[in-house]
């Protein structure tokens, strides 16, 4: 009886120091997000040259820029994986199977219903016939993705398993590679589409392979160089403001490029985000639930339910310009899950921090536990 008491302040405490640990950016990220968009909104009013000269560095519809701004917000998170763990996300399946079954069997199908009760049905009066047709297709293409990059960030900021995180990801990643271009055939009812492949593995590459390879060189050199101490203790919080500011400034790049299309569709756009709203509260709604169901721990939960709310809006972005054309509805419907999902998202991490207690409870040092059953 008496071991158990120091093991649980440690872990009440936690979420008073993490939120210390997060500083300035961490404690007002809602407000800098909406600072950071309106920047790049203004830069690329204002500095067009800015995303002209930006938009050239592009290939397979992967703008490099982004990529660079990207790793710095997944790498302070991949550099924390320890690999000996993943061996054990086996001994528990079930927060890959919500992950899985959310993203793959639930989650595009009702994107395109919520979609379509509000694109094509509810706000009818308000939208051309032919364009609700089009921003419902940019709509599937966001549900047919599910996160790869941004997830890290929203996994750090719940305290996510970085291991585990990584597995639930890659694992979407390879379906993806399989699933996306059938399921949005199947949606879109289209009998010829083309999907930018190249864009697909170029991207996991750049969001995943080549930060998780630095992330693995730089923690084995430095814990074998400094040691394990002075790696959590020192070298971890010095990182920990990276992920922050590389989001923020990823933000003002990615705004900077999209804000003409965005002050030109003020009333379509606050239609669009609607239900692709409504959807990502739903999706999380269901995934977080049966987490909870299941009992799975939170550091699993969190990240399951947070990879199927939100969308590899790259990839959706670059297959709608292919499919349907640079002006098209379906590229501006992406675009506009790019300017709800950052807000929307960080309201849900709240959420998922907020309900911490709700969970099993994970204990400090990250090893896998089996499932209770």
């Amino acid at each position: 009886m008496t071991s158990e008491a120091p093991a649980q302040s440690p872990k009440k405490s936690r979420p008073e120091s993490d939120a210390k640990n997060l500083g300035l950016f961490g404690r007002y990220l809602t407000i800098w997000v909406a600072l950071c968009i309106g920047a790049g909104v203004a830069i690329g009013q204002l500095l067009p040259a800015v995303p002209e000269a930006l938009s050239r560095f592009t290939v397979a519809q992967v703008n490099l820029p982004v990529a660079v701004l990207i790793w710095a917000m997944i790498f302070p998170m991949m550099v924390q994986i320890d690999f000996g763990s993943i061996l054990n996300v086996r001994k528990q399946p079930r927060g890959i199977t919500i992950t899985l079954v959310t993203n793959w069997l639930i989650k595009p199908f009702t994107m395109f219903f919520f979609a379509w009760l509000f694109l094509q049905v509810i706000f009818a009066p308000f939208i051309e016939a032919g364009l609700a047709r089009e921003y419902v297709a940019g709509a599937i293409l966001l549900g047919a993705a599910p996160c790869t990059a941004m997830v890290f960030v929203w996994s750090y900021l719940t305290r996510g398993d970085a291991a585990y995180t990584l597995v639930q990801v890659a694992l979407n990643d390879l379906i993806m590679l399989f699933a996306f271009a059938p399921i949005v055939l199947l949606l879109l009812g289209l009998g010829d589409i083309t999907v930018p492949y190249d864009t697909v593995f170029l991207s996991v590459v750049l969001y995943i392979v080549i930060p998780l390879a630095a992330g693995v060189v730089v923690r084995r050199e430095l814990i074998r160089r400094k040691g394990i101490g002075w790696f959590d203790g020192v070298f971890l919080k010095r990182l920990g403001p990276v992920t922050m500011i590389g989001l923020l400034l990823t933000l003002i790049v990615l705004f900077s490029f999209q804000g003409e299309v965005i002050l030109n569709n003020p009333l379509h756009i606050g239609l669009i985000a609607i239900p692709l709203t409504i959807q990502t509260f739903f999706i999380f709604a269901v995934a977080y639930g049966w987490a909870r169901l299941w009992k799975v721990k939170h550091s699993v939960a969190a990240p399951a339910a947070l990879i199927g709310a939100s969308n590899f809006f790259e990839l959706a972005v670059a297959a709608a310009i292919v499919l349907f054309g640079l002006n098209s509805g379906a590229a501006l419907a992406t675009v506009v899950g790019v300017l709800v999902e950052v807000p929307v998202m960080l309201f849900l991490v709240k959420i998922a921090n907020v309900t911490r207690d709700q969970f099993p409870g994970d204990v400090d040092s990250p090893a896998f536990q089996p499932e209770a059953t």
